[in-house]
């Protein structure tokens, strides 16, 4: 294993900087991961401006990344559950390098079906969504309403719910072009918001009882047109934030349909609780990506040399799914 290792870091402008920096060694119950793909997610370009100081931001330097796939190089004490040379997938703080240090709960078996760039991109994903659907009490047969379903996650949530059995998936997308993308990953009714009533558009394609469980990556005006739109004692799980974290709901659509309403959020903070939800996810969803019911959207690909043309492409707000940077 080599002294040294190349890695992304953010704090110096607008775009990530290629830095060597000591490899760091697996510290109990911890999994070392050679890289070799990695993931661009939502968090990523706001913690960039957030502290870029040519545009007035905090200036406070940070590795960068979420989300890796590669083998591991090294485990440490108490680690029986991965073995060194295994292939993984995973989500770790700082994944944007060549090795990552991983709480060992917190990375998957990569199937041999799939490789490196796909399997990256999925691990955000795959327990984002499957864990808001439990989180909801989703149970198969159920009907399904997922907001902003052409983000990356979002398509991964309508391809999560074809797999579990969803007896009716209802998509939007702001982007009637993008349509026939949801109708392959899933969707039985896509819903154009510019152009359509989401509320009317979900319950006309429920029989006028509304969805059992919805998965709102959007909030503002969309959260709140969600109530409505929701069978009566279903759930409404909100998962981000892409219009604004500000809301204004009618109350009268919340209590007379005995709604719950959930916020998820699965960072960090938590190793236990997140560990505990990648598991239920990988048990339930690993051999739906093996067979290719769920596979991540690419949009493109970079390496980490040109690692500020994938910054500028996620700036232009043109990407149609992830992007993946290789890793030398």
């Amino acid at each position: 294993m080599p002294a040294t290792m190349t890695a992304l870091f953010g704090g110096t402008g607008p775009d990530w900087e290629a830095r060597e920096i000591p490899v760091p060694r697996p510290g109990p119950g911890q999994v070392l991961v050679r890289a070799r793909a990695v993931a661009v997610n939502n968090a990523d370009p706001v913690m960039l401006a957030a502290a870029d100081p040519t545009a007035g931001g905090t200036g406070r330097e940070y590795r960068a990344g979420y989300e890796c796939a590669g083998e591991v190089a090294a485990v440490g004490d108490g680690v029986r559950s991965v073995a060194v040379g295994a292939r993984v997938m995973g989500t770790s703080p700082a994944s944007f390098a060549q090795y990552v240090v991983a709480d060992h709960r917190h990375v998957l078996p990569v199937p041999d079906e799939l490789g490196y760039e796909e399997a990256c991109a999925l691990p955000t994903g795959l327990l984002t969504e499957h864990g808001a659907l439990m989180a909801g009490g989703y149970e198969p047969g159920q009907a399904v309403l997922i907001t902003a379903a052409t983000s990356g996650i979002g398509l991964i949530g309508v391809q999560i719910a074809r797999a579990l059995g969803a007896g009716r998936i209802v998509a939007t997308t702001r982007n009637a072009a993008k349509a026939p993308l949801l109708g392959r990953a899933g969707a039985d009714t896509v819903v154009v918001t510019p152009e359509q009533d989401l509320t009317r558009a979900v319950l006309d394609a429920t029989g006028g009882q509304g969805a059992d469980v919805v998965l709102d990556h959007v909030g503002g005006r969309t959260f709140a047109a969600c109530l409505p739109a929701t069978r009566v004692d279903g759930a409404v799980v909100n998962i981000g934030r892409l219009d604004t974290a500000s809301s204004t709901i009618d109350l009268d659509a919340l209590s007379y349909r005995h709604l719950r309403v959930r916020g998820v959020s699965f960072g960090f903070t938590r190793p236990a609780e997140l560990g505990a939800v990648i598991a239920a996810a990988g048990e339930q969803l690993l051999p739906a990506v093996a067979d290719g019911r769920i596979r991540p959207l690419v949009d493109s690909t970079y390496s980490f040399a040109t690692a500020a043309e994938a910054g500028q492409r996620l700036r232009s707000h043109r990407p149609h799914g992830k992007i993946i940077l290789t890793v030398p």
